[in-house]
C-alpha cells in the first residue's frame, strides 16, 4: 500500500524536535510522497531545505491567505521570483480565509486571482485554502476556469452541493482528519462522492484525526483517514490507497 500526503507543513518548528523520527514513521506508514504547501517568505528557507534533504518531500510555492497583510505585494513578488529559479509541483497554499481577521479580504482576493493566473501560466495545479469561504473560492475559481485550471480544495469540509460544484469545475477534494471528527458531517458527504474525486492529506501539524484529535498531526496519521474512508465507502483500505494515490500522481504529475 502506498499513500501520498498532498498537504503537510512538516517544515514548521513544531517538528524541529523530532523531524527525523517523524519522517521515519511516515515511511513506515507507507507514505511515498509528502507535498509541502508554502505559507510566506518567513518559512520558505525551512521548506526548501527539507525538500533538499528528502527527495520524497516536494515543495509548492505561493502566499497563504492568512499571510496577506500590508506587504502582500512584496510577498507575492518573493513567491513569484522563486518560479523563475526552478519548477514547483503546485501553486499553494492560496485562497481565501474568512475565519480569522477580515481586514485584508480585498487583498486576499487580489492575491488569489493573481496566483491562479500563475498556475495557468506554468500549467501546474493549485492547492486552495477556503476556510469559511468555500462558496467564495468556488466563485473565484469559476472565473478562471477555461478548461485548463487544475487543483484541489484542500481540507474540504463543505456540503454535498459545494463538493459537486468543485468536482464539476474539474478540481479534487482534499480529505483529511476532519472526516474522522464526530458531527463534522463530512462522512455523510463522502458517502456520495466517488473516490476518483479525492486526494488525501493531513495538513500537519494541524487537524490530527481521531484518536489524536487536538494533538500534533503528522503524515503517518494518514492511515486513520484511510481507515475512516474505508468504513464509509465499504471498500478495503488498499483500494482507498490505490485510487487516491493515482489521483495525486495524476494531479501533481508525480
Amino acid at each position: 500500500m502506498t499513500l501520498i500526503d498532498t498537504h503537510s507543513h512538516i517544515y514548521l518548528s513544531e517538528f524541529d524536535v523530532d523531524r527525523l523520527d517523524m519522517m521515519e514513521r511516515a515511511h513506515k506508514a507507507d507514505l511515498s510522497k509528502i507535498l509541502m504547501p508554502a505559507i510566506d517568505s518567513a518559512t520558505h528557507e525551512a521548506m526548501l531545505l527539507l525538500e533538499e534533504k528528502d527527495p520524497d518531500c516536494l515543495a509548492m510555492m505561493g502566499l497563504h491567505p492568512c499571510s496577506v497583510k500590508e506587504n502582500y505585494k512584496d510577498e507575492l513578488k518573493i513567491a513569484r521570483d522563486h518560479f523563475d529559479k526552478r519548477t514547483f509541483n503546485a501553486v499553494g497554499e492560496i485562497g481565501l480565509d474568512l475565519y480569522w481577521d477580515k481586514t485584508f479580504i480585498e487583498q486576499q482576493y487580489a492575491a488569489f486571482h493573481e496566483q491562479l493566473e500563475w498556475a495557468l501560466h506554468f500549467d501546474i495545479p493549485v492547492s486552495i485554502h477556503s476556510r469559511n469561504a468555500t462558496d467564495e473560492c468556488i466563485q473565484v475559481v469559476s472565473a478562471h476556469q477555461k478548461g485548463k485550471l487544475k487543483g484541489v480544495f484542500h481540507c474540504f469540509s463543505g456540503n454535498n452541493e459545494q463538493a459537486q460544484q468543485i468536482i464539476d469545475l474539474g478540481l479534487y477534494l482534499g480529505i483529511g482528519g476532519v472526516v474522522t471528527f464526530k458531527n463534522s458531517g463530512l462522512d455523510r458527504v463522502m458517502e456520495t462522492i466517488s473516490l476518483e474525486n479525492i486526494v488525501l492529506e493531513t495538513d500537519a501539524p494541524y487537524l490530527a484525526p481521531v484518536p489524536f484529535r487536538g494533538k500534533r498531526n503528522e503524515p503517518s496519521y494518514l492511515k486513520y483517514v484511510v481507515e475512516k474512508l474505508s468504513e464509509i465507502k465499504g471498500v478495503s483500505a488498499g483500494e482507498i490507497a490505490v485510487i487516491t494515490t493515482a489521483n495525486a500522481e495524476k494531479l501533481f504529475a508525480l
